[in-house]
């Protein structure tokens, strides 16, 4: 089992950037797939990003191919998400989420951290 704690959201005007952590309890991090998901109000929780076990590959929504980056440091039992080019509608709670296979789906992760609010206003 894990527990996920994210940090460094906030709010931010359109261009701008944020680089979100989520650090992970436990000693088996870098058997875990992690995961960035958000959830904007009225809509569903929505894929974004998201990093194998080793960091050797990553998948992407195509809304933030180009803008959004992840990486992981597993001697430190964290992952990030680097948000470049920030747009109003990137607004939501970002969540990360782990488990042993990457997925794009949130039904593909057992553990989920709180979630962190980022505000991208116009």
């Amino acid at each position: 089992q894990v527990q996920l704690v994210e940090s460094g959201g906030g709010l931010v005007q359109t261009g701008g950037s944020l680089r979100l952590s989520c650090a992970a309890s436990g000693r088996t991090f870098s058997t875990y797939a992690m995961g960035w998901f958000r959830q904007a109000p009225g809509k569903e929780r929505e894929f974004v990003i998201a990093v194998s076990r080793s960091g050797g590959s990553t998948s992407y929504a195509d809304s933030v191919k180009g803008r959004f980056t992840i990486s992981r440091d597993n001697a430190k039992n964290t992952v990030f998400l680097q948000m470049n080019s920030l747009k109003p509608e990137d607004t939501a709670v970002y969540y990360c989420a782990a488990d042993h296979l990457l997925s794009t789906a949130p039904i593909g992760y057992r553990y989920w951290g709180q979630g962190t609010q980022v505000t991208v206003s116009s």
